[in-house]
């Protein structure tokens, strides 16, 4: 049967491979040159730079009073793959950002605001994985300082006093969750944050000084996340990883634990079709259990108890309304006249 799988389930095959890394230890392995941001070459999106697969998705942007500044997850995955962390020079790895994140993935905040994407030198998943991970840190710090670097030429050349949203998925999020920390939290910037999307990861209630979880969905200023399964299905690293973590309702964005598909706006499919009512979905500690999504397929979805890779995919037109609406309530709070 030809059955040609879409790009999710692509990786997730990828993801679930048992053959080993080939890897040197981080301190023997070259590490890819930093970008420039100065050089618009090093970014995978800028307002009147938008690319081709964005636009077939969201349509021509128009200028909007609130910036979006979205870090994308792990697309660093080929197990042959020795790299530490990407080198951007690479056109299959600059295509992998458009084609699978920026497209299904930072399309959802569009409406919303400006998009800002920078390419950054992301982590390998082998950093993740043991016993690889022992050279984790020094490979998320090679892609945390893009990151920052990044977020710091746009607030200096792009920014103008715009408020703004953070979002990020995964790898992405773990960055975000950073960014807002050390420019965020409980300082002066705190004042034009509208929210703060973390899916994929776990953000604890207390691991911000200031900005707390927004329970309500006109709600400003602090931050969501959530990360999916399918129901009734817990990871093996449940209890490192994700039990007591902040888990948001992102089809109701309030505090009721079950929801049920007629609420839901909509998913994003692999076909570029939202597919609305799709799925119901239940909050647990730490974790959002979803129903198999009634999207085209969906007999392949049967079989896998992670929905980690559809995080924003499954809430694509969900998130897209909700950031509007944040985005209109923080003008209102702030711009009153």
């Amino acid at each position: 049967m030809r059955t040609k799988l879409s790009f999710i389930l692509v990786m997730l095959l990828l993801l679930s491979c048992k053959t080993a890394y080939k890897t040197l230890s981080f301190s023997e392995t070259p590490i890819p040159k930093a970008p420039d941001y100065k050089n618009t070459n090093s970014w995978a999106v800028l307002p009147g730079q938008y690319p081709k697969v964005l636009k077939e998705i969201t349509g021509e942007p128009k200028p909007k009073n609130i910036d979006v500044f979205f870090i994308y997850p792990t697309l660093l995955t080929d197990k042959k793959d020795s790299l530490w962390n990407a080198d951007l020079g690479r056109k299959d790895l600059r295509e992998d950002v458009l084609v699978k994140s920026v497209k299904f993935q930072a399309s959802s905040w569009a409406k919303a605001g400006n998009i800002y994407v920078p390419y950054y030198r992301q982590s390998h998943y082998k950093t993740y994985v043991a016993p690889h991970d022992q050279d984790g840190p020094a490979s998320w710090k090679v892609a945390y300082d893009d990151v920052s670097r990044a977020f710091e030429f746009y607030l200096e050349n792009y920014n103008n006093g715009k408020a703004i949203i953070i979002a990020g998925h995964s790898q992405g999020s773990i960055m975000a969750k950073e960014l807002v920390k050390d420019y965020f939290d409980d300082k002066d910037l705190q004042n034009f944050l509208v929210a703060a999307y973390l899916p994929g990861v776990r953000v604890k209630a207390d691991d911000f000084k200031t900005i707390k979880p927004m329970t309500k969905p006109d709600q400003v200023g602090g931050f969501v996340s959530w990360n999916t399964y399918k129901r009734k299905k817990y990871p093996k690293t449940y209890e490192e990883w994700y039990k007591g973590g902040v888990t948001t309702n992102p089809i109701k964005w309030n505090e009721e634990i079950k929801t049920s598909r007629k609420d839901h706006l909509g998913t994003l499919n692999s076909d570029g079709v939202i597919y609305e009512n799709a799925i119901d979905i239940e909050v647990v500690d730490g974790l959002l259990w979803s129903s198999v999504p009634k999207i085209p397929k969906r007999f392949w979805l049967s079989f896998i108890k992670s929905y980690h890779f559809a995080d924003v995919n499954l809430f694509w037109k969900d998130i897209e309304l909700n950031a509007q609406h944040r985005a209109k309530k923080w003008e209102e709070l702030n711009n009153p006249n």
